[in-house]
């Protein structure tokens, strides 16, 4: 499978005590991802909504490995389940160019009507949308697909994007 990616780089102010992406900012990546996702598949124009507003109701993270400031991270979104109301979708993290997944959120949405927040059913050209998805599309707000494919050369592999702007540790004030 192909499913939809969304590239972004890890900022130093995403990190925590340890040096490592903070817990709680996988949510908001996922929101980020979400949301891209969610304009490729044709159901946000200029910002609007279309045919469908949602709820997040519950959302299970799972951690394998941390990522560092200035890395780019590959998220890539696919639906999970599409149910009457609601629907789940899969987003997995990898760091760009690296295949094991180093953490999976699970995201189950609700589809709500847009004025009293009540929940809806999903209308049909929602839920095929959703069923189709955005397989091999990439958007990428970090540059990497950019980065790699103008260094690529015929006789190997693209260099990564970390090599291409290294971490350095930030300059004292």
């Amino acid at each position: 499978m192909n499913p939809f990616r969304y590239y972004l780089r890890v900022r130093y102010s995403e990190c925590d005590a340890q040096k490592i992406v903070f817990n709680a900012r996988y949510g908001e990546y996922v929101d980020l991802a979400v949301t891209e996702f969610i304009r490729a598949i044709g159901l946000n124009v200029s910002g609007t909504f279309v045919d469908v507003d949602y709820q997040a109701v519950k959302q299970t993270a799972e951690w394998r490995a941390p990522a560092r400031f200035d890395e780019v991270l590959e998220i890539s979104v696919q639906p999970k389940h599409i149910g009457n109301t609601s629907f789940s979708l899969l987003t997995e993290f990898r760091i760009a160019g690296n295949e094991p997944a180093i953490a999976t959120v699970e995201t189950i949405y609700v589809n709500v009507e847009p004025k009293q927040l009540t929940k809806a059913p999903i209308p049909e050209n929602v839920r095929a949308a959703l069923a189709r998805g955005a397989p091999g599309v990439r958007v990428d707000h970090a540059g990497y697909l950019r980065n790699t494919r103008s260094l690529s050369t015929n006789s190997g592999p693209a260099i990564s994007a970390k090599r291409l702007s290294p971490s350095r540790k930030p300059s004292s004030i």
